[in-house]
């Protein structure tokens, strides 16, 4: 009857719970939802995060269904409910599971839910058990049941983002505002940033591609700030943070790269440019991998802007030694001197006033407008499609966006490198759109110590 069977596991809905509807195609396919799911986003609906607006949304699909029949076969009971466009959702329960006693609660939900997709595979034959949990897909492959993520059937993007030409050139002058396809014919919309080497010389020019014309980086400009880049990755990003051409800056970056120091930096150079009013931070945190519960996102300056946002903090506390540190070396005859420890937390109270800094709980900016600020969206590769989609509607044509994260950082139990907002963003850069000007680039040089690269070789794969 149906051309397809879909078992739904809870993070699924939970990142999206309109997601039945795109895998039920109009009726085509059949949606199977195991009774645990039920409980499990139960569970869920109170709260502000994204994941409780979802199990909120999913109660209200189906309070606008009807049940169209309910039966049993074997010790399983079944209700079939159909909404107004004949897509039907079949709620699956058993009065007593085959669970092992004394597990812990996830574990016990997950092999019900599992139980639930092995009776629908005799009953159906063939059926497909959809999870962003790789452990209870693998499980269910153990039972010899098909699985699949959502988006995993979608090939990667390679995010060539940085490209390296040799060509002829004299000055770098030469270059500023020519064509990029005069150079490289094969250009690609996603190609923001090169790397332009003068032939027969040791020249180098660095250019950032704005309306396909070439935009050759000023490396004095990128040293008048609090910290100026390192390496050529960060001249790239500082150069896209400072000019107003760019509405949308995306970073996929390593721990220990200098992307939020480097977003905070540039973001408080405009604010003394008047370029804009004021920063928000906005921090994705994860407090449990097993209930996925985000916290952070927490206002005003009080004790709680330092304990859930640790990196604005640290980054502040570095800007304002490293200012500290440049004005004494300015003066004649100082010497290099720390400031000392007492000052810091008064010195970081007066930049939070100083470029009026806030941080932004998630719930709190449902139905608000933001305007004429430097919005930094931080770890989002914690944060799914839908919250994105939010945070980013809130913002008006006066405001700029840096959106920080890394895809060997994800904490959250609802989403995968396949499903996050930080790689839907990197994909996006595959066309160009009329709407917003967007740059986007990958720093993969570790700057914070021997330490931190040594850990991201390791445990990032680079070392095997």
């Amino acid at each position: 009857m149906y051309k397809k069977y879909f078992v739904i596991d809870t993070n699924v809905i939970l990142e999206d719970a309109n997601s039945i509807f795109t895998l039920s195609k109009e009726g085509e396919n059949l949606i199977i939802i195991p009774e645990t799911v039920l409980d499990e986003i139960d569970n869920k609906k109170s709260g502000f995060d994204e994941i409780n607006y979802q199990a909120r949304a999913f109660g209200r699909i189906l309070e606008s269904m009807k049940i169209r029949k309910s039966f049993s076969r074997s010790l399983y009971n079944i209700v079939d409910i159909v909404d107004d466009k004949n897509r039907v959702i079949e709620i699956i329960s058993k009065e007593n599971y085959d669970i092992p006693p004394n597990r812990a609660t996830n574990i016990i939900n997950d092999r019900k839910i599992l139980e639930i997709a092995k009776f629908a595979k005799e009953y159906y034959k063939d059926v497909i058990f959809i999870s962003f949990d790789m452990m209870a897909r693998m499980r269910a492959v153990s039972y010899n049941i098909k699985t699949m993520g959502v988006l995993e059937e979608k090939s990667e993007f390679d995010f060539e983002f940085f490209k390296e030409l040799n060509i002829s050139f004299e000055n770098s002058s030469d270059l500023n505002n020519q064509p990029i396809k005069n150079y490289n014919p094969n250009h690609k919309p996603y190609n923001f940033c090169y790397q332009f080497n003068s032939i027969g010389t040791k020249k180098i020019a660095l250019g950032v591609i704005q309306n396909n014309h070439i935009s050759i980086i000023d490396e004095k400009k990128l040293s008048f700030q609090a910290v100026p880049p390192l390496n050529r990755e960060q001249k790239f990003l500082s150069f896209a943070i400072i000019e107003p051409f760019f509405d949308v800056v995306i970073v996929e970056a390593k721990a220990g790269s200098g992307k939020t120091l480097l977003a905070i930096s540039g973001a408080m150079k405009l604010v003394k440019q008047k370029l804009f009013n004021k920063i928000i931070y906005i921090r994705n945190s994860i407090e449990s991998l097993d209930k996925g519960e985000d916290i952070g996102y927490l206002p005003g300056l009080e004790e709680k802007f330092a304990i859930y946002n640790h990196p604005l903090h640290d980054s502040l506390e570095f800007i304002v030694k490293q200012e500290y540190r440049q004005k004494k070396e300015n003066k004649r005859g100082a010497t290099k001197t720390e400031l000392e420890e007492s000052e810091v937390p008064i010195k970081i109270e007066e930049y939070i006033l100083k470029y009026s800094i806030e941080t932004m709980w998630v719930g709190e900016m449902r139905g608000r407008t933001l305007s004429e600020a430097v919005v930094i969206i931080d770890e989002a590769q914690n944060i799914s499609n839908k919250t994105m989609q939010m945070l980013l509607s809130r913002l008006d044509k006066s405001c700029k966006v840096i959106i920080l994260g890394s895809n060997k950082q994800i904490d959250n139990f609802y989403i995968n490198k396949y499903t996050n907002s930080l790689t839907t963003l990197l994909k996006s850069t595959k066309k160009s759109t009329p709407l917003v000007n967007i740059f986007a680039i990958t720093l993969s040089k570790v700057l914070r110590g021997p330490i931190t690269e040594w850990a991201e070789n390791l445990f990032g794969g680079e070392g095997n």
